[in-house]
């Protein structure tokens, strides 16, 4: 198997084709579509979940408020915020 570094000189530094190139990235979203159904699934309304805001780059958490198709509804002390299901994950509560 190849680690991420070999697979980014790979993609940069070879010589592809648009139908080549457009096949991976058709891969790329399959496989984070997937990951986003597998983080939806686990996620129930009321968890307490986590993720870096790509707006501030700050770690946000909050507790879920709706899961829909592509984004799932968090409620922080900031508001709500819609945010995709692949960016997510669920944070344990200990007791």
């Amino acid at each position: 198997m190849l680690t991420i570094q070999q697979v980014n000189s790979a993609i940069m530094l070879q010589t592809w084709t648009n139908e080549q190139l457009t096949s991976m990235i058709d891969a790329v979203k399959w496989n984070r579509a997937g990951l986003a159904k597998v983080t939806k699934r686990s996620l129930t309304i009321g968890d307490n979940v986590n993720w870096t805001s790509g707006r501030t780059g700050v770690n946000v958490t909050g507790v879920v408020m709706k899961i829909a198709i592509k984004y799932v509804t968090v409620k922080t002390v900031q508001g709500l915020w819609r945010v995709p299901a692949n960016m997510l994950t669920r944070v344990e509560e200990f007791a």
